[in-house]
């Protein structure tokens, strides 16, 4: 049985860049095949009566210092950006627009990495451009790719699935059938895939 690994996560999840950092090593000693699944976690909040961490004050708090941590134990720059939260729902479609387009590892690298590492406000339209064209990227054939129909419905049926599969947040895991959520579940999800022959 092949070993697939369904990775659902969306840039504005602190900890889907956390465990996006951990993927190449995991499938490197696992022998899997990571598949990008870009989902909106607004939907996926909203759909499943979730919310942010951010929405409770003793969360907030807590998150904070808990992403110091996991940044420090994954060994990656600390995690910030004063403009979180955003709404990534243009992020989102960029995401599959990009995969349709096969630049997606660009992309991404260059999405995370602009908003966690770099901290810009990629609710800017302005700024989202820039930073596609500094990784390379057509910023306009992507965002008006962004735009089309069948993009929109790309996303929102993903968003769908990962919530009748079981998802609740981001970033959500599938080893087959077998979900695990958040980026403190990788050893799991190593695990599982490890099983698998």
């Amino acid at each position: 049985m092949a070993r697939e690994l369904e990775f659902f996560f969306d840039y504005g999840s602190p900890f889907s860049y956390l465990a996006d950092a951990q993927l190449k090593g995991l499938a490197e000693r696992t022998g899997a095949r990571v598949i990008y699944r870009p989902m909106l976690l607004g939907g996926v909040f909203k759909e499943t009566g979730n919310s942010s961490p951010i929405s409770i004050e003793a969360k907030r708090k807590y998150m904070t210092a808990d992403l110091a941590r996991w940044a420090k134990h994954y060994g990656v720059p600390a995690l910030q950006n004063p403009h979180f939260p955003i709404n990534t729902i243009r992020l989102m479609r960029g995401a599959i627009a990009a995969q349709r387009s096969d630049v997606f590892t660009a992309y991404h690298r260059a999405v995370f990495d602009a908003f966690w590492r770099e901290g810009l406000n990629l609710g800017d339209a302005a700024v989202v451009r820039a930073v596609l064209e500094r990784a390379g990227l057509d910023a306009e054939r992507l965002a008006a790719a962004s735009e089309e129909h069948a993009v929109k419905d790309a996303l929102r049926v993903a968003t769908e699935t990962a919530v009748a599969r079981g998802a609740f947040g981001a970033p959500t895991f599938f080893v087959g059938d077998e979900m695990f959520w958040g980026n403190d579940r990788l050893l799991f999800v190593e695990q599982a895939l490890s099983a698998r022959s």
